[in-house]
């Protein structure tokens, strides 16, 4: 599952590489579906589905351990303090991420924002469901090699800007 997949180029390049396993795209602008369900036509692929709204709408919606990797790719970091709210990455929508992730399923989110990295590693880390799968700085400084740059990273790094990708297990759940 890829939440706000912009174009979709990072969802069509997975898709296209794992042809036996579905993906969901969320994304509520008309202009990146409309990219993508070209691009999807062009290639014909028939292993993605397109959530054309707002992920949070979904995520209810979504069956308990059902999704092996979620992606969050350069969401917007609503820098501006009283706009934290508006974040993607929050406790709620993590606890509804935990939910929907299979126990060592993935969570990986990239940003070319310092500030909304260090909200994301506070928030994963304190609510429990999440383990930071880095050993060693490379480990979020580069792009992992499964995952193509985005047009958000390639304009990133043409401003000189560096990139974290943060990626996160959903950690085993031991009922009491």
């Amino acid at each position: 599952m890829e939440i706000g997949f912009g174009a979709g180029e990072h969802l069509l390049a997975q898709a296209q590489r794992h042809p036996t396993i579905g993906f969901i795209g969320c994304e509520p602008y008309l202009n990146g579906v409309a990219a993508l369900l070209s691009a999807m036509e062009n290639a014909d692929l028939g292993n993605i589905r397109i959530f054309p709204d707002d992920a949070r709408l979904l995520l209810p919606a979504l069956a308990p351990a059902s999704i092996g990797r979620l992606f969050i790719l350069f969401p917007d970091p609503w820098p501006k303090a009283k706009h934290h709210n508006r974040r993607l990455v929050n406790p709620a929508t993590l606890r509804a991420f935990a939910r929907i992730l299979r126990p060592g399923g993935e969570l990986r989110v990239a940003s070319d924002h310092d500030g909304y990295v260090r909200w994301i590693l506070d928030y994963a880390t304190r609510d429990g469901g999440f383990l930071w799968l880095a050993q060693r700085p490379a480990d979020w400084r580069q792009r992992p090699a499964d995952s193509p740059a985005t047009r958000y990273q390639e304009k990133a790094m043409g401003r000189g800007q560096s990139c974290a990708t943060l990626r996160f297990e959903r950690r085993h759940m031991i009922a009491l």
